[in-house]
């Protein structure tokens, strides 16, 4: 199976979150693919010869790992847990250990050591940091183990998507898509844009 293969899985296995009971979980995330837009849009803006193709899966991949823990639901892990949504894979200890230990293998990415760990604590940083401004859910695990509160940012302005599929095509799911495109997507490709041009310049 290619990379992009293993991503598809990938990607499918967290979108299984759909098959929970949508009206037993309260909505509390962007949509899985919004979280890609911090690693698709710096590979966009850098290039790729500072981000490889297989440096850019790794960091898509660790942009949505977080929502794994959605999975735990099927479990009876309750949303408030610190093994529930947003809890301990939405910590900033799992957000810099994870990319440390994908350095075992940082030829695979076909990027320098420190290219490699920046990228991806970036990406998965930004799973978080996205879910914090979200306009609703129990706020982000940030300092487990330390402390099992929950925080937002100071503004919240991403409205939060539903976990079932089938209800983005109500008026509600459309009405997310389009705050995702407006907050995250479009300031995302402004920013790919400006380094695109400075890469150019620099030349």
């Amino acid at each position: 199976m290619t990379s992009f293969g293993c991503l598809a899985w990938f990607i499918l296995l967290i979108l299984s979150y759909s098959a929970v009971s949508a009206h037993q979980i309260t909505p509390s995330m962007p949509t899985i693919i919004t979280h890609a837009a911090v690693p698709v849009c710096l590979a966009l803006g850098l290039g790729k010869k500072v981000i490889p193709p297989r440096l850019l899966l790794g960091g898509i991949v660790l942009a949505m790992l977080p929502d794994v823990d959605v999975l735990a639901f099927k479990f009876g892990v309750a949303y408030g847990n610190v093994f529930g949504h947003r809890g301990f894979t939405h910590s900033l200890l799992f957000a810099f250990v994870v990319p440390l230990l994908c350095l075992f293998g940082y030829r695979w990415f076909q990027a320098g050591f420190i290219r490699v760990w920046l990228f991806l604590t970036v990406s998965l940083l930004s799973h978080s940091l996205l879910d914090s401004v979200t306009t609703g859910g129990k706020g982000v695990g940030w300092l487990w183990p330390w402390s099992a509160e929950r925080f937002f940012a100071p503004w919240q302005v991403i409205r939060v998507a539903p976990f079932a599929l089938s209800r983005y095509l109500e008026p509600r799911g459309q009405a997310v898509i389009w705050s995702e495109l407006q907050w995250v997507w479009l300031p995302g490709l402004m920013m790919a844009f400006l380094l695109f041009v400075m890469r150019k310049n620099l030349r």
